[in-house]
């Protein structure tokens, strides 16, 4: 992963909107949320929404789908995963890591 593509989703998630946005779809998993039961579960206006969701998708955190007249969306994990890789790239300074590997999400 670029150091372009890190910042860019680092920025993204670094407003309290796209944050529970973001994790409400990892907690959600691979069936994703429609804007709807987002906007109602978060108290976020559907403007709002709008906006914060297509900030999300140019940093390709999450990914849309169209299912009839409904937009699904769901976090992208590899996306992320790939983030995660790179913050912790050649941690430690080549030693052996104090911290546990985190777990791969099993979704």
């Amino acid at each position: 992963m670029e150091e372009k593509q890190v910042i860019k989703a680092l920025a993204a998630l670094a407003q309290p909107h796209r944050l529970q946005i973001f994790r409400a779809l990892v907690v959600t998993g691979t069936q994703g949320l429609t804007p709807a039961v987002m906007a109602e579960g978060l108290g976020v206006p559907a403007a709002t929404l709008s906006f914060h969701l297509k900030e999300l998708l140019h940093a390709d955190l999450i990914s849309q789908e169209r299912s009839g007249r409904n937009l699904i969306y769901r976090a992208q994990y590899a996306h992320m995963s790939g983030v995660l890789a790179y913050l912790t790239q050649n941690c430690c300074q080549g030693e052996a890591c104090l911290v546990e590997e985190a777990t791969a999400c099993p979704c």
